[in-house]
């Protein structure tokens, strides 16, 4: 199956194409008449957050995404806020309580601000829901339809690794702003769109339980394993973890998993499981064209990125390694920009500090030139770095 038939309801209104899909993401051709779980793509990442008014601002002013629905008081929902917002494909939610007794208001108090749901968008809820639950996967919503004068949209959920869950849509009959009880509200992107696509989600589990939720993603959802990573690949001195990455038969859907491993210090897994309180999502990667220019303009309006040495830089064997890449050394170097390359091609990628209070959830900026992997010549660098953020805040 050629990759523009499957292309799903938000690429097609961010305007983008299999070409670009494939060097946004590394997007590959995938026939799904064989999947038992098939999976078309992203449908949104839905947050709970302490105060989801001043999130979606921030998100609209700093991260130049788009406010395109909400729910809320004034919808009828006494619950919570709700505001969902696109960049491209990407399309995130934003609840905050209202009611102090929401189900949104436990979630973060017991874990902060993250992601509670990643929803995904398939062509038949009800076959995936029924070889999920065949396969032993919890069941947290049933297949049902919910519409409006905008159409119908099936959907149901399953849980995955500690509280998050995947929510599976159905979008083919509805033509509305988002979801039924939902109303359109638009507000302009503030300058440039700064990224155009999910790349991957990066989830931590607890230590043994790793294996444990790979084998989930590939027995439930027919995930197939894309990389490994163990041992000298991802430790320093002082701490260390292993990750696995499954994806979609397409490779547009990427879930990286990680748990900590022994070491002479608490790992950023260990840190992130403490404060966020167990399992959860850590980083989402936003892929985008430009990322020079995307990292000024959100260090210009105050974003954080972890700092890289000018040792880096100048080390020889990276400079053998990487070869020639978009932009010379010193524009990657002043601005902090990582680069790895593999067999298909490389790519550059950069990560924020934590986003909110506690050190748990952060992004990283990824722009993909043939690669399909995920730095890993980079990850010395990258824990060192995280390293030094714990010290600074003591938890080591």
């Amino acid at each position: 199956m050629s990759i523009e038939k499957t292309l799903t309801d938000s690429e097609r209104l961010a305007e983008l194409d299999a070409d670009q899909l494939h060097r946004l993401v590394g997007l590959v051709e995938h026939d799904p008449s064989g999947d038992p779980f098939p999976v078309t793509g992203w449908d949104t990442v839905v947050w709970a957050v302490g105060n989801a008014t001043q999130a979606a601002l921030l998100f609209r002013t700093v991260y130049g995404m788009e406010l395109v629905a909400y729910s809320g008081p004034e919808t009828g929902n006494r619950d919570h806020h709700a505001y969902v917002l696109r960049s491209g494909a990407a399309r995130f939610e934003l609840r905050g309580a209202v009611d102090p007794a929401s189900p949104v208001a436990d979630h973060h108090r017991a874990h902060g601000d993250g992601v509670v749901d990643i929803a995904l968008e398939v062509p038949d809820v009800d076959r995936c829901v029924a070889h999920a639950r065949a396969e032993g996967a919890v069941v947290l919503v049933e297949p049902h339809d919910v519409g409006d004068e905008h159409g119908t949209v099936r959907t149901a959920a399953i849980a995955t690794y500690g509280e998050t869950r995947h929510t599976l849509v159905d979008r083919s009959r509805y033509h509305g702003p988002y979801l039924p009880g939902y109303v359109a509200r638009r507000s302009p992107r503030t300058g440039p769109r700064l990224f155009q696509a999910l790349d991957h989600v990066v989830g931590n589990v607890e230590l043994g339980r790793m294996d444990e939720w790979v084998e989930f993603y590939r027995r439930v959802m027919g995930f197939t394993n894309m990389a490994e990573f163990v041992g000298d690949d991802i430790a320093t001195e002082y701490s260390a973890l292993m990750s696995k990455v499954v994806a979609s038969g397409n490779h547009r859907v990427k879930f990286p998993l990680n748990e900590p491993s022994p070491g002479k210090r608490k790992s950023q897994i260990d840190e992130y499981l403490q404060f966020y309180g167990g399992p959860g999502a850590q980083h989402l990667a936003l892929a985008t064209n430009d990322i020079l220019g995307t990292v000024d303009v959100l260090r210009e309006r105050g974003v954080e990125f972890l700092h890289t040495p000018d040792a880096y830089y100048s080390d020889p064997e990276l400079r053998a390694r990487i070869g020639e890449v978009r932009g010379p050394i010193e524009e990657l170097r002043s601005r902090g920009i990582l680069v790895d390359r593999d067999e298909d091609g490389y790519l550059l990628q950069i990560f924020t500090k934590p986003l909110g209070d506690r050190p748990t959830v952060f992004f990283e900026l990824i722009e993909r030139h043939g690669s399909l992997g995920f730095g890993k010549g980079n990850f010395k660098a990258l824990f060192e770095a995280i390293e030094r953020e714990q010290e600074r805040r003591g938890n080591t």
